[in-house]
């Protein structure tokens, strides 16, 4: 029963995450830490960008509930850490990897969902500025954007 547990609790935190990306992106990526992920939304040659720097943020509650989940044995804040970890690996694939295109892997997909997701994180990018902005998730984006005959 425990491994039941502890497996629909990472699936659980993976799902909660969603939300947590969209919170954390509108009020504070786009808010309080403007400057710091300003850089992502304008046209630049560099590799990385000063928003790099929310991947080590967004790491540590994970790594946090990691280091506690193991103390005296496996417990649930390790699989809450493991649901942070894989959300995080997603992300890194979607909007990094298909999404931006910063490392080559799956540069050309026919995928209605991918496709989906990535004209979304596109509409989102319209606006270089901190206002007005929209689809502020990852994995899930509104219906309008999966569309037939869209471009991206």
């Amino acid at each position: 029963m425990l491994p039941m547990i502890f497996a629909l609790t990472t699936f659980v935190t993976f799902i909660i995450m969603e939300g947590v990306t969209w919170c954390t992106h509108r009020f504070i990526m786009h808010g309080l830490l403007w400057n710091l992920h300003e850089d992502h939304h304008q046209p630049h040659d560099n590799f990385f960008e000063k928003n790099d720097i929310f991947f080590i943020i967004f790491s540590i509650p994970s790594i946090l509930l990691f280091y506690f989940g193991v103390d005296g044995g496996l417990n649930i804040l390790f699989f809450i850490g493991l649901g942070i970890l894989l959300y995080g690996i997603a992300y890194f694939l979607v909007h990094d990897v298909l999404i931006h295109r910063r490392f080559k892997w799956f540069d050309k997909t026919s995928n209605p969902y991918l496709k989906g997701l990535r004209k979304g994180h596109k509409m989102h990018h319209k606006h270089l500025g901190k206002e007005h902005g929209e689809c502020f998730g990852m994995l899930y984006v509104p219906l309008k954007y999966f569309k037939a005959h869209q471009t991206v």
